[in-house]
């Protein structure tokens, strides 16, 4: 990253540390973060070293991901620290760290219209078989909690509902385009309950709705906000190809991850949480043209191509909100407004 970008995400971390959290139970304890590059892993981990660093919290960070390039891009400079560890590997492998580990959290997979679109088989294969590893590896290593990155799709498609609470589990398709990827989440849901049944691993799920921030992937992903905004920092008109009007709620990363830090601290065990922004719901036409007000660029127009066909790898579910009332009952409430993290997001790339 660049010293500018290094600005923008201490910022955040700045601001996440000013949470009125229990930190101070992460003193001694060692966590693992999977997908460690990805844009809420990389906030997960970059927290626990600006709390280890600049807090005085002698918490350890194993950090696990495939792409040595972009690990060392992001945590380059924590490299050789006693208390930071890079894995890079496969979570589908055998993790490869033999330490004691306390708290996991399991971020690693993909959710992105392009990846499941081109590689069904291993958003399927990190989901399925990467969460038993990592399970059976924390069976071993006697890790005491699990915190899982799950979603919202995991609802499928539900009727007659103006909110999702926890329990509001609707109908999947599994020959759909896009099942690969909230069947797999509702399948690693299960692991994770199986193996605390069988084994006594403590764990807690996310349900995650539309989170997005610096550090997201801004090409090639598939999801609105991303490409929305990568049209906008390269200059180019916002094209959509329907008539803009679905609604999505968007919750900005260091909201998500200071929630998922609420669970770990003061969920009961076995339990899932809804995570998500309703407060400011706003359609993709309605977006297209707030990203385009605060790039201040006059010459960008947002341009609709209505279709009637929804394309492969998209949900086509009618949006119905999510309720986070079992979550703010911890104490956590989403701080970011949607147009302050659109503007952090864009500074980070500018």
């Amino acid at each position: 990253m660049t010293e500018h970008q290094k600005t923008i995400v201490v910022g955040d971390l700045f601001s996440m540390s000013q949470t009125a959290l229990p930190w101070q139970l992460l003193e001694g304890k060692t966590v693992l973060v999977t997908g460690a590059t990805g844009m809420l892993a990389s906030y997960v981990t970059w927290l626990l070293l600006f709390l280890h660093e600049r807090k005085g919290i002698n918490v350890t960070v194993v950090a696990l991901c495939r792409n040595r390039g972009k690990a060392l891009d992001f945590f380059g400079e924590h490299t050789g620290k006693p208390y930071f560890h890079l894995l890079i590997q496969d979570v589908c492998d055998p993790i490869a760290y033999h330490g004691p580990v306390h708290f996991v959290f399991h971020l690693a997979g993909n959710a992105s219209p392009h990846f499941i679109n081109t590689d069904p088989v291993g958003i399927l294969r990190c989901n399925l078989l990467g969460t038993m590893n990592l399970l059976e590896w924390a069976r071993k290593a006697q890790s005491s909690r699990v915190i899982l990155a799950s979603t919202r799709e995991v609802y499928g498609k539900s009727e007659g509902r103006a909110l999702l609470d926890e329990s509001a589990y609707g109908t999947l398709d599994p020959l759909d385009y896009r099942s690969c990827y909230p069947e797999s989440k509702r399948a690693a849901e299960a692991l994770l309950k199986a193996y605390h049944l069988q084994y006594g691993i403590p764990f807690n799920s996310v349900r995650i709705a539309h989170s997005y921030g610096p550090a997201m992937l801004l090409k090639n992903d598939g999801r609105v906000m991303a490409d929305l905004l990568g049209d906008v920092v390269a200059g180019h008109d916002i094209v959509l190809k329907s008539n803009g009007e679905a609604v999505r709620a968007f919750i900005y990363v260091a909201d998500a991850v200071t929630a998922m830090f609420t669970v770990l601290f003061r969920a009961n065990q076995a339990e899932t949480y809804n995570l998500a922004n309703e407060a400011e719901p706003i359609s993709i036409k309605d977006l297209a043209r707030l990203l385009t007000q605060l790039r201040k660029d006059k010459t960008l127009k947002v341009v609709c191509h209505a279709s009637q066909e929804t394309a492969k790898g998209y949900c086509d579910y009618r949006r119905v909100a999510l309720d986070t009332s079992k979550l703010q009952a911890l104490g956590w409430k989403p701080t970011v407004s949607l147009r302050e993290g659109i503007s952090r997001t864009f500074q980070f790339n500018s």
